[in-house]
């Protein structure tokens, strides 16, 4: 027996508005004036265009061409003796444009500043109200690509989007620039004030470090595209020629790093195309702290559009390869510091390898994962950039 999430986020949902993100690899490629471009051709033609929420950053070309749109007043929120300036959800609704353009998906609301803690929640009720919006997000915003760029940049990222959202949107386009010519950017005061530009040029914006995000946005808009493409020949074709035969399985415990693995898990499962299952077997010996670690697991699932399952046994080997049976899973994700515990667990024995051996007999393949760096495991919440 197994028990799953009673219902899954990317299903809680249904967006009447249209959803239009411009996705970029990092600050300063363009997505904002992007959004503010598409958002002036579209008032030209007589579309009630407001802006939500736009930061520009103090970049001229930005300011400039914000000027001709109606701007929705921000609300003034007083935190630990400052005064920041939010959108104001409830003013976007009630002046129902038929567009709002709303700056910077993944931003954190400053505590007391509405109903939602996340910009992207107020967004989908913004969108639920019929209002489409148009917004922006990097790339390392995204949950399951947040700790991989956390560990190729050594910069922590605070701000976060579930994929499930992301992926709602009806429209996703790229804003590319070439590392060279971001750096160019940089240097020539575009992007950042004077000061920042050489910590920023030495850290976060390497030209190492701006080629690998590039990359990460490319795979995931190719991703995207790809599954639309599936999609269209599913609904134009019925049978079972288009359909994926992959399904992927991430067994999980309380263990330090977890959070890394269902994540890595969650990309292999989206190049895939497959299904995503997160298992845990449980040994009715968990701690409190145990049980705090499992539900901040599973909301990450939620976030990544997993199935999260809890199975009893006392023989986890077995409980894992008869799950992945009865699924039709062909792909097994565990990571390498589950084999102390497991072992521990077992008396000793191998579970990991009786896994392995029961996977093989059903033609499963099994992905150990290496742990990740302790200094990476450590790193939590903070600015998204520098």
């Amino acid at each position: 027996m197994s028990t799953e999430r009673a219902e899954d986020p990317a299903e809680e949902v249904a967006p009447a508005g249209h959803f239009r993100i411009y996705l970029g690899a990092a600050a300063g490629v363009g997505k904002t004036y992007a959004m503010l471009s598409e958002g002036a051709r579209r008032r030209d033609r007589g579309t009630d265009v407001v802006i939500g929420f736009v930061e520009d950053h103090g970049r001229p070309r930005t300011a400039e061409l914000c000027q001709g749109f109606e701007v929705l007043p921000r609300k003034k929120v007083q935190y630990r003796d400052a005064t920041f300036e939010e959108m104001d959800l409830d003013a976007v609704l009630a002046r129902r444009p038929k567009v709002a353009l709303i700056d910077e998906l993944a931003h954190t609301n400053v505590p007391g500043a509405g109903r939602h803690e996340k910009r992207w929640q107020d967004v989908l009720e913004i969108l639920e109200s019929g209002i489409d919006v148009i917004t922006t997000v990097n790339i390392q915003h995204l949950e399951s690509l947040a700790d991989a760029v956390e560990e190729m940049t050594g910069t922590p990222v605070r701000e976060r989007v579930p994929d499930w959202v992301v992926r709602k949107a009806d429209q996703i386009e790229l804003v590319d620039s070439s590392p060279e010519a971001l750096r160019r950017r940089m240097l020539h005061g575009n992007i950042y004030p004077a000061e920042k530009v050489p910590q920023a040029l030495s850290h976060f914006f390497t030209a190492e470090n701006l080629t690998a995000l590039r990359e990460l946005a490319l795979r995931f808009l190719a991703d995207e595209v790809d599954e639309a493409l599936l999609q269209r020949l599913r609904d134009r074709k019925s049978g079972p020629v288009w359909e994926t035969a992959e399904r992927v399985m991430v067994a999980v415990t309380a263990a330090a790093g977890t959070d890394a693995l269902l994540r890595r898990a969650a990309r292999m499962a989206a190049r895939l195309k497959s299904d995503l299952y997160v298992v845990h077997v449980a040994s009715g010996e968990e701690s409190p702290k145990d049980r705090e670690v499992l539900a901040s697991l599973e909301a990450l699932a939620g976030d990544l559009g997993a199935a999260w399952h809890e199975l009893p046994g006392e023989d986890p080997a077995r409980a894992l390869a008869e799950f992945a049976r009865r699924n039709q899973v062909t792909q097994i994700v565990v990571g390498s510091s589950l084999r102390g515990r497991w072992q521990r667990w077992a008396g000793g024995a191998s579970v990991l390898g009786k896994l392995i051996d029961a996977a093989g007999r059903e033609g499963i393949d099994v992905h150990v994962i290496a742990r990740r760096n302790a200094a990476v495991e450590q790193t939590s919440g903070g600015p998204a950039e520098p």
